[in-house]
């Protein structure tokens, strides 16, 4: 039977034309590898490396420099140092690995961390993507040359562009796009069909094909009331449905690196994470404003409320700030805090400004206008700020984090358990109990020692180990329940530190080289200085917010309307969505991208209006047909001649397939699997973890709501360039790869999709199988068959179902016309 359902379907395939042009491929984003080498792999090299092999030192230790792209692939009297792509050829990998008695690295040093090694291996398997170049020029000359950088100049309001018999633009957008193509002698491509311009919006802006009954609804407003007036209506109704908050939150959750576990080596699960991803949804549904929005991820514990509610709300909203991946297994709590704040200042700096501070943490920024003294002045904000991930001390990790206690009062929903008040006292009591015995043991140890006896028996390591997971156990049941024992909601977020401090530079970044102090303070270079100094009772995180939305920032209202312009476009204006800086691409329309900005901030930083304003655009009505003499003058299609053909991301994928079935539950389902099932305890990476479902793909919910543990992906995510949740991501990266063919092809979850839209449509259509085929082209694609497809589908239906050489019922046929439906190219793009 399985033989023979394959050949159909694989015969269904080629009758749906699944071998038709694909979307157009663009080549793979290196952002997130830069990014990958800035986070990962500069400060080990930087770290362990430099004092020897770099032009610091007057005479590098065998020839070798590493503190360059070309030099660590040149290598030094050995050979190479590093060869993309092979790790087994790369010296480096060989040394940190200690394989060679005579090539130990660091010398005389114990070989570095295991995660280290792997981070480096990754990092050469990737093709070692090193943003440095050869340029030594000191960074005091980059950092005056960033004064005058256009993206840290203010954004100004340019006149709008005008052309002479101009009947094309719909919106100023237009008119910037027109004046350019104008400009270089081309002229935009006309407009698509409706059916194609419908289907377009609807997954631009809730992730989700329009249904028959929406294609008819629109279709009639056409014919009543003009095109112009039937766009605005439909996209009005789309940006006021709930599923628009769950398609463009998921963009934001891209770029806040949501996840629900810690990754690195131990990946410990964030049971409350959840609380984040849907205060986000809630807040693009609501539109909240985007100044307002950042305010409250960055700083809403500090923030005024009227309510429990609302103060339950602000606390969440920190979240953004708590949910990047932690180093849970780390031996040093003064390194462990200085990483924690190093992620902070990567991900707001990154994902607000499209420039990472970060990279100023061991050096001046090599490119870009920021000092240590600017990294560590945002440091002692973060430094100064306690995150709450809520994860207990266990045999599995050495760091545990307090949960973030919500007010109960606000009525959250809490999926861990009460325990009884006895057993809170026998927690305390045992508690107290073992904090004695250490307290003892250690006495004993310190009085045998003085004594000059032998102390080795006395409390050994194996006790205070015992200890010490013990009492982090108790904690943690603890810290989940009140004086009673009734289960406390909880979530993940920051708050101020009783004590509020700045921190010293540390040279090469090492907590163990601390140097002058510098006090609290915001990057200098963009010239724009808070009205007050930074108080001294208070971490200065929500005078950060402040800042960064001062309408004169020359980036935060850039950087988000290039974000929005990249979800609607297929490309930002800037096409490096999260590099700003100079080693990113300059703005393809820089006056568009100012005129926008400045009306992001003047439409009080809605995000909704922005992008009704985007979708509306004549611009955007745009067939994606290629046309040859626009092709040879612009072949990247930066000047917009056309709309870029897309795939659509696995969520919207997978969603589809779901609506088009007839099973999508737009519901939002209860907490998240991971606070419902796992709790805050070790995830296995290697699939023997018997708490979580074989298949994680298996909610009819939207994927939105899937789990997001990192390293242990639902195989659609894992499959099609799941955003990576390491890092900031505001563009994915698009690959076409056969593993996503063979996922199409033998997923149990297409396949479910596929017999439960034959279902559907046998239903609607009946008996008649030109309904049948018509039935699923308008629900799947939106549009009826041409006539050739509409032939070769009913040939297919009625030989399948007649032959005698294959034992297929009418409904396996059907099922597998409907599978090679969902797996052809015009359902996974957008035209």
């Amino acid at each position: 039977m399985w033989r023979s359902r394959s050949l159909l379907f694989i015969s269904a395939i080629f009758t749906v034309g699944v071998l038709h042009a694909q979307a157009d491929e663009l080549p793979s984003d290196k952002t997130a590898d830069f990014q990958f080498f800035e986070s990962n792999i500069r400060p080990v090299l930087v770290k362990h490396c430099y004092e020897c092999h770099s032009a610091q030192t007057e005479a590098s230790e065998s020839g070798l420099r590493l503190d360059t792209r070309s030099t660590i692939r040149a290598g030094g009297d050995r050979g190479p140092a590093v060869v993309p792509g092979s790790p087994e050829k790369s010296l480096l990998l060989s040394a940190v690995m200690h394989l060679d008695p005579d090539l130990k690295m660091p010398p005389q040093k114990p070989k570095l961390p295991d995660s280290v090694i792997a981070d480096l291996r990754k990092w050469i398997s990737l093709g070692a993507p090193d943003p440095r170049d050869d340029v030594t020029a000191e960074s005091a000359v980059a950092r005056k040359a960033g004064q005058d950088f256009w993206a840290y100049q203010p954004p100004k309001k340019p006149q709008v562009p005008r052309v002479d018999g101009d009947v094309w633009s719909r919106q100023d957008i237009d008119d910037f796009i027109l004046k350019t193509l104008k400009n270089r002698g081309l002229v935009p491509s006309s407009d698509t069909d409706l059916p194609t311009l419908l289907r377009r919006i609807h997954f631009d802006l809730t992730g989700l094909p329009p249904t028959p009954k929406q294609i008819d609804q629109f279709t009639h407003r056409v014919e009543t009331a003009g095109v112009d007036n039937a766009l605005a209506a439909e996209v009005d109704e789309l940006l006021a449905s709930p599923q628009f908050g769950e398609r463009w939150g998921r963009h934001w959750l891209d770029v806040a690196r949501f996840a629900e576990s810690s990754g690195k080596d131990a990946n410990i699960s964030f049971p409350d994470a959840w609380r984040y991803r849907d205060y986000v949804i809630d807040c693009l549904n609501d539109n909240v404003s985007y100044d307002r929005f950042l305010t409250e991820q960055l700083a809403g514990d500090l923030l005024p409320y009227d309510s429990p509610h609302e103060r339950a709300r602000l606390l969440i909203a920190t979240g953004f700030l708590a949910v990047g991946t932690k180093n849970l297994d780390a031996m040093n709590p003064l390194q462990f805090l200085a990483d924690i704040v190093d992620e902070q200042i990567d991900t707001v700096t990154r994902a607000l400004l499209g420039s990472s501070v970060a990279c100023a943490r061991c050096h001046d920024h090599k490119f870009d206008a920021f000092s240590m003294q600017d990294y560590y002045a945002l440091a002692g904000i973060f430094a100064s700020t306690k995150t709450y991930f809520g994860t207990a001390v266990s045999p599995a990790n050495r760091v545990g984090g307090d949960p973030l206690p919500l007010p109960v009062e606000a009525g959250h929903a809490v999926y861990h358990p009460s325990i009884k008040p006895e057993q809170v006292q026998r927690l305390k009591a045992e508690m107290a109990k073992l904090r004695q015995e250490e307290k003892d043991g250690r006495a004993a140890v310190l009085k045998a020692i003085k004594a000059g006896e032998d102390a080795s028996e006395i409390f050994t390591l194996r006790d205070a180990l015992r200890i010490f997971w013990r009492t982090g156990a108790i904690e943690g049941q603890l810290e989940k329940v009140d004086a009673d024992g009734k289960a406390l909601p909880l979530t993940m977020g920051v708050l101020d530190r009783e004590n509020i401090f700045d921190v010293p530079v540390l040279k090469r970044g090492e907590i163990s080289q601390p140097g002058e102090v510098v006090p609290r303070a915001f990057p200098k270079v963009f010239g724009l200085h808070p009205a007050r100094p930074l108080p001294e009772n208070a971490s200065g995180r929500l005078e950060l917010a402040q800042w960064l939305t001062d309408p004169r920032h020359p980036l935060t209202s850039r950087v988000m309307v290039n974000r929005i312009w990249k979800h609607v476009f297929g490309e930002g204006l800037v096409r490096t969505v999260d590099d700003f800086g100079s080693t990113g691409q300059r703005s393809s329309h820089p006056e568009l991208l100012d005129y926008l900005a400045v009306r992001f901030v003047e439409n009080g930083w809605s995000i909704k209006t922005m992008i009704r304003e985007l979708v509306l655009s004549r611009t955007y009505r745009q067939v994606s047909t290629w046309r040859e003499d626009a092709f040879q003058s612009d072949p990247d299609n930066q000047l917009l001649w056309r709309m870029s053909k897309r795939r659509l991301e696995a969520e919207a994928i997978r969603d589809a397939m779901l609506a088009v079935s007839g099973e999508l539950d737009l519901s939002r389902p209860e907490a998240s699997l991971v606070g419902r099932v796992i709790g805050d305890r070790p995830i296995s990476i290697i699939g023997l973890d018997k708490r979580l479902p074989a298949d994680l793909d298996g909610s009819l919910h939207r994927s939105v709501y899937l789990p997001v543990i990192r390293d242990r992906l639902p195989d659609v995510l894992d499959l099609f360039d799941f955003a990576s949740s390491s890092f900031v991501t505001g563009a994915r990266e698009n690959t076409n790869v056969p593993t996503q063919a063979l996922y199409l092809m033998n997923s149990p979850f297409v396949q479910d999709r596929a017999a439960a839209l034959a279902k559907r449509v046998r239903h609607e259509a009946g008996e008649n199988q030109q309904a049948i085929v018509r039935t699923i082209f308008r629900r799947c694609f939106g549009r009826l068959p041409r006539a050739d497809e509409e032939a070769h589908a009913l040939t297919f239906l009625s030989a399948a179902s007649s032959s005698t050489e294959v034992a297929e019922t009418r409904e396996d046929v059907l099922t597998s016309f409907c599978q090679a439906v969902l797996c052809t190219a015009e359902f996974r793009n957008l035209d």
